[in-house]
């Protein structure tokens, strides 16, 4: 049983109406399992009824606010719990693992996902002398900094998401005053505790920032032979720096980084066009069928030909 402190007691009774309101409309708008678009491209909506196995993803750069509901993710030896108490923020491409671990067909887990454009977290903060000045233990933007962060839900933050999902009922309201509702969404984020996090990300030339290129330049050219020196070079960092930078923000380095990207794009291209385990281990730049076996199954679990037909049988 758990038992809460006097404190937490109150940020449960302060966020209990709008996450009540935002569970209806959510459910409203995402009335089927899966992942929904809205009328906000960088917005989108989560429903899940029944509980996931534990299984490797790729989490974008986003805000995720569950409303309904538990969920958790997994970088490397960190586990990260977001539930209505508690939302995670991704701030660059990280392969993980994620499952729900709360959700039943009469409540299921509900949740809402904000894209992160660094651009403009870099223009709030610029316009924010007191988000720019703020507190954090990496806030000169210099150092290296884990990628993915879960912190409390304020009734700030709270009240901005409920705002900006009632705007989805007036698309004019929405034209005017989504982008501005979104801009607080991420000024609450970035004024919680451990804001300085995203905000790092969003300072020019910092560690972060170096990382997030190195990352984005991975995922461009995940096809092709990994040349660490090239890469070390293109974000002007030495190769021994962008080893440990970027260990620390993703749990791996950057050929581990290189190699799941490949494994999760030849799922895909199983899953969705229908190849065959050869072929999309192929098109993702493995030479040898019997390596990508071997490392497909000890991400996903299993051979990738019993793996997919399990995805297949479960999602029908």
């Amino acid at each position: 049983m758990n038992h809460l402190s006097p404190s937490e007691v109150i940020a449960q009774h302060a966020l209990h109406a709008p996450q009540t309101e935002l569970a209806d409309r959510i459910a409203r708008l995402a009335p089927s399992d899966g992942i929904h678009d809205t009328a906000l491209p960088q917005l989108q909506l989560v429903r899940i009824s029944t509980l996931t196995p534990c299984s490797p993803t790729v989490y974008e750069p986003r805000l995720c606010i569950v409303v309904q509901g538990r969920k958790i993710a997994m970088l490397g030896d960190q586990t990260y719990h977001y539930d209505p108490l508690n939302y995670l923020v991704v701030s660059m491409t990280l392969p993980m693992l994620g499952q729900v671990i709360e959700a039943t067909p009469e409540k299921p887990y509900l949740c809402l996902r904000l894209d992160i454009d660094p651009e403009q977290i870099a223009d709030l903060i610029m316009d924010t002398e007191a988000v720019a000045n703020g507190g954090g233990d990496n806030g000169n933007g210099t150092g290296s900094t884990c990628a993915a962060f879960a912190a409390r839900v304020t009734p700030p933050l709270l009240d901005a998401v409920l705002r900006l999902m009632r705007l989805l009922d007036d698309p004019g309201d929405l034209r005017i005053l989504g982008s501005m509702a979104m801009r607080e969404i991420f000024y609450r984020v970035l004024l919680g505790d451990l804001g300085h996090h995203l905000r790092d990300l969003a300072v020019r030339d910092s560690g972060p920032q170096r990382i997030a290129k190195a990352v984005e330049l991975l995922r461009q050219r995940y096809l092709e032979p990994l040349r660490i020196e090239t890469l070390a070079r293109s974000v002007h960092m030495s190769v021994s720096s962008l080893h440990h930078n970027f260990k620390a923000a993703t749990t791996l380095s950057p050929l581990q980084y290189q190699k799941q990207l490949r494994l999760h794009e030849a799922r895909r291209l199983m899953l969705a066009e229908g190849l065959e385990a050869a072929t999309a281990a192929h098109r993702v730049g493995y030479e040898s069928p019997s390596q990508f076996s071997r490392e497909y199954k000890r991400l996903f679990g299993a051979p990738p030909r019993s793996e997919i037909s399990q995805v297949r049988l479960a999602t029908r």
